[in-house]
């Protein structure tokens, strides 16, 4: 692990508070970092009323006044607070360069239970350079869950490596069962005889293998199911505390931090969800 931070976005919102109560719940031996980035301001001029000091003045009194109402959300826990004069993106893909884990809050639900996902998060998704988690709002006053499973979706590619890993670290983190699940797409080259079904797990058993000697804390089950991937992993969420998906892959995961089925899964799955990024190095 390149870090040993927990690195929040802290935007104001009532999601990013949820996201910097979920950090603490999870941190652990592990710190928090709680980073405000300054919004864009105009370009300076001259005889500009106000001026472009005055601005950048209430715009960082702002960002204090946030990050102190973060760490107030976060009691008991050694929360450092950082301004960052970049755009969000920008400065959260910097500060993941030497996090553990980067959080993220989502600003709503729309009907139907689907979490507004914004063009920073899908781009943190897509750039940052550790594991990236989305946590999304609950129902009233109701926290993430606490307690079932971490749920880890397994392609079967080496780029589902990383989302093994980060499943593991974080079951073993919470002393949790880990279920790992291998999606079959029921038009795949393979078809869907006992041979393929066969194939499926061995696949999956050679991705686990070494894992359980690095944790062997960690209680493992073994999952092979048949249909699209978001539709079978969002079923397993719905139990689960935690869902952990590669950043990249094939088949059923194929281009998984932009495609439709990381769309549906940090849209739609009922606990938090973690594109498991590749660590800076």
């Amino acid at each position: 692990m390149s870090g040993t931070e927990l690195v929040v976005g802290v935007d104001g919102s009532a999601g990013a508070l949820g996201a910097v109560r979920w950090a603490a719940r999870v941190a652990r031996a592990r710190r928090l970092r709680l980073v405000h980035a300054l919004p864009e301001l105009p370009a300076p001029y001259p005889r500009a009323d106000p001026t472009y000091e005055e601005l950048l003045e209430v715009a960082g009194g702002q960002a204090r006044v946030l990050l102190a109402e973060a760490r107030d959300a976060a009691p008991g826990i050694d929360a450092e607070t950082v301004v960052r004069p970049e755009r969000p993106a920008d400065a959260l893909v910097t500060e993941s360069g030497g996090a553990a884990m980067l959080v993220l809050g989502t600003p709503g639900l729309r009907p139907l239970g689907r979490v507004l996902v914004g063009s920073v998060t899908v781009a943190l998704a897509a750039h940052a350079r550790c594991p990236v988690a989305l946590i999304r709002p609950h129902a009233g006053e109701d926290e993430p869950p606490a307690e079932g499973p971490v749920v880890v979706g397994i392609d079967g590619s080496p780029a589902s490596e990383e989302a093994i890993a980060v499943g593991f670290e974080e079951a073993s983190w919470r002393g949790a069962r880990l279920i790992a699940v291998h999606c079959r797409h029921r038009d795949g080259w393979w078809g869907t005889g006992p041979a393929a079904a066969e194939y499926a797990r061995e696949l999956l058993a050679q991705r686990l293998a070494g894992w359980g000697e690095k944790y062997p804390d960690v209680v493992v089950d073994r999952e092979v199911v048949t249909g699209r991937a978001a539709e079978r992993l969002l079923d397993f969420a719905d139990r689960a505390q935690l869902l952990v998906v590669g950043s990249r892959g094939r088949g059923g995961l194929g281009g998984l931090a932009l495609g439709s089925t990381s769309q549906a899964l940090m849209s739609y799955a009922l606990c938090p969800v973690v594109v498991a990024r590749p660590r800076a190095k």
